[in-house]
C-alpha cells in the first residue's frame, strides 16, 4: 500500500513547488503582504501560495481516485467548498471583505460539507439536525482557527504534516477502527496530496520565508482537514480526531476566550496566540515550528494509541494526556525564554 500511496505524496509534493515557482512572479506584483504592528514578519512577502498547494492537493488525489475506480462525489462536493473557500480567501488577501459577509460565505460552505456528508457521531437519541448544527458551527470554527493560526513562517507545515501524515499511516499499518463504517477512500487520497503539497510549499516558507500561504490556502486547507477529521470520527474515533489538531485547538480557542474575556473586537488581526507571544518571549520562529512540529508527532502517537486500544480508559488517558502536554507547551510559550547559562 505505501508504494502506492507514494507516488501521490512526491507527486503532490512535485506539482505544489511547480506552481509556486510559476505563480510567484505574479504573487509579487498582486499579493504582497506588508508588515504591519501585528505582524510576525519585517519586510513585505507575497502571499498566496496556498493556490499551488490546495491545487496541487485536489489534482493528486482526484487522479489518484479515478485511477483506483473509486467513487467521486462526496470528493467532489468537498472540493468544490474548498475552491470556494479558496477563492473567498483569494479575494480577501486582495482586498478584505467584511467580517459579517466572509463568516456568512463560511458557514454555507460548511453546511454543505457537513449536510452532505450523512456522518453521525454522537449518540442516536441526538436529532440529527442538533448534530449538524453543532458540526456547522464546530467546522467554521476549525476553518478560521486554521486561518488565525498561520501566522508565522513554517507553523501550519509543523501542524498540517503530522496531521494529514496519520491518515495514510493508518491505512498502511491497518490500524483497528472501533467501528463497523470505515475511513473512506477519499480522506486517506486527500490527506496524502495535502501532505505532500505542504512538503512542496516548506521550502518557500521556511524562516524567513519568502511566501506565505495567504488566505486562499489557509481557509481551504481548514475545511479539508476540517472534513479529513469528520471521518475519521464517523468511524468511533472521536477521541483520535481530538487530539491530531490539540495543539490549534487549545491555542486559539483559549486565546479567543481571553480576548472575547477582555471585550476586545475578535475578528480583527491581533498577536495574542501563544506562538505570537513565544516570538515575543524570546523564541525563534524556528523554535517555535519545532516544539509545534514534535508536539504534534506525539498527539498523533497518542491518536494512533486510542486506535490500537479503543477502551474508554484508554481514550479519556491518552485525552488527558494530549491535554497536559500541550498545556505545558502553551505555558513554555508564555513565558519568557530561559536563559543558557555559559
Amino acid at each position: 500500500m505505501a508504494l502506492v500511496l507514494l507516488p501521490v505524496l512526491v507527486g503532490a509534493a512535485l506539482l505544489s513547488a511547480l506552481l509556486i515557482l510559476v505563480l510567484k512572479p505574479l504573487l509579487i506584483r498582486y499579493a504582497l503582504a506588508r508588515p504591519n504592528a501585528r505582524s510576525s514578519h519585517k519586510i513585505p512577502t507575497p502571499q498566496g501560495g496556498g493556490i499551488a498547494v490546495v491545487a496541487a492537493a485536489l489534482a493528486l488525489a482526484s487522479a489518484a481516485m479515478i485511477a483506483a475506480g473509486l467513487p467521486l462525489a462526496n470528493f467532489l462536493t468537498v472540493a468544490a467548498a474548498a475552491i470556494t473557500l479558496a477563492l473567498i480567501g483569494a479575494v480577501d488577501d486582495i482586498r478584505p471583505l467584511p467580517a459579517h459577509m466572509r463568516l456568512l460565505l463560511q458557514i454555507v460552505v460548511v453546511a454543505v460539507v457537513v449536510i452532505t456528508s450523512g456522518i453521525r457521531i454522537f449518540p442516536s437519541w441526538i436529532p440529527q439536525s442538533v448534530e449538524q448544527a453543532i458540526l456547522i458551527f464546530g467546522g467554521v470554527w476549525f476553518v478560521n482557527l486554521v486561518n488565525f493560526m498561520d501566522g508565522i513562517d513554517w507553523i501550519t507545515v509543523a501542524e498540517m504534516v503530522p496531521i494529514t501524515a496519520f491518515f495514510p499511516v493508518v491505512l498502511i499499518a491497518d490500524l483497528n477502527i472501533s467501528s463497523d463504517h470505515s475511513l473512506g477512500a477519499g480522506a486517506i487520497w486527500t490527506a496524502t496530496a495535502l501532505c505532500g503539497a505542504l512538503l512542496g510549499f516548506a521550502p518557500f516558507n521556511k524562516p524567513v520565508a519568502r511566501l506565505f500561504l495567504g488566505d486562499v490556502g489557509s481557509l481551504p486547507i481548514g475545511l479539508l482537514v476540517g472534513w479529513m477529521l469528520l471521518e475519521l470520527a464517523g468511524t468511533g474515533a472521536l477521541a483520535a480526531a481530538i487530539l491530531l489538531p490539540l495543539y490549534y485547538l487549545m491555542d486559539a480557542t483559549i486565546t479567543l476566550l481571553r480576548r472575547l474575556a477582555r471585550g476586545e473586537k475578535v475578528w480583527e488581526a491581533h498577536r495574542s496566540h501563544f506562538y505570537q507571544k513565544a516570538t515575543d518571549n524570546g523564541f525563534s520562529v524556528l523554535q517555535v515550528g519545532a516544539h509545534v512540529f514534535g508536539l504534534n508527532l506525539v498527539l498523533a502517537g497518542l491518536a494512533a494509541m486510542t486506535l490500537v486500544w479503543p477502551s474508554g480508559a484508554v481514550q479519556i488517558a491518552a485525552l488527558v494526556a494530549g491535554a497536559v502536554l500541550v498545556g505545558l507547551v502553551l505555558r513554555r510559550f508564555s513565558k519568557p525564554k530561559p536563559e543558557v547559562s555559559r
